[in-house]
């Protein structure tokens, strides 16, 4: 059995992040991967915990040489994925959590194909998406309209994802969540079928 990975996208403030702490929580070999990204650093956040907070120039270079997953560029700032931990986990069997963006997502996908289930996680409707992002606190208007605006555009993509959860209320929307990430370990994809059709046939 080879592990596997459960990406997750959607808006900016769409509640994510907490809904990664409790599958974390819930399934103890979960590994994280942890973005690049070039932006600034927000209050609150550490480096190395949030994201791995680096230079233009350092992404750029290492993007280049093949050393990410996926990479995007979002409100003027780039945001990727490490390959080099994301294929130790896996090697290792371990269910590899990832946070990444709608175009990230096609990457991935590419890359992968079914090792990966994949979830887009929204809010009931914009306004809502709207009042989050402004109870945050940690962007401008302009950001906002940005994120807003962005979020538009990742809605139409819901179709190429398998699941679709609406994070009205958090604690509900882990549950579904861990049941799903539960449940991707299970796929057939993950499994040598035919040497394990064979095993099982070879009754003494």
């Amino acid at each position: 059995m080879k592990g596997n990975l459960l990406v997750l996208s959607g808006p900016s403030g769409s509640g994510k992040s907490s809904l990664m702490k409790h599958v974390l929580q819930a399934i103890p070999d979960a590994y994280f991967s942890i973005s690049s990204t070039t932006r600034a650093i927000r209050e609150g956040e550490k480096e190395g915990v949030s994201y791995h907070f680096i230079s233009k120039e350092a992404i750029e270079q290492d993007m280049e040489a093949g050393y990410y997953l996926e990479w995007a560029k979002v409100h003027d700032n780039y945001y990727g994925t490490s390959l080099k931990p994301i294929l130790k986990a896996l090697h290792e069997g371990r269910l590899v959590v990832c946070d990444i963006d709608v175009q990230g997502h096609k990457i991935a996908r590419e890359k992968f194909g079914d090792v990966i289930t994949s979830v887009f996680i929204t809010t009931p409707d914009q306004k809502s998406l709207r009042e989050r992002l402004c109870f945050r606190g940690t962007d401008s208007n302009d950001v906002i309209d940005k994120r807003l605006a962005n979020a538009v555009s990742e809605m139409t993509c819901i179709k190429e994802y398998d699941y679709l959860l609406i994070n009205d209320d958090l604690e509900e929307t882990a549950h579904t969540l861990i049941a799903i990430a539960l449940a991707s370990r299970t796929k057939t994809a993950l499994t040598d079928l035919g040497e394990f059709i064979s095993s099982w046939a070879n009754i003494e």
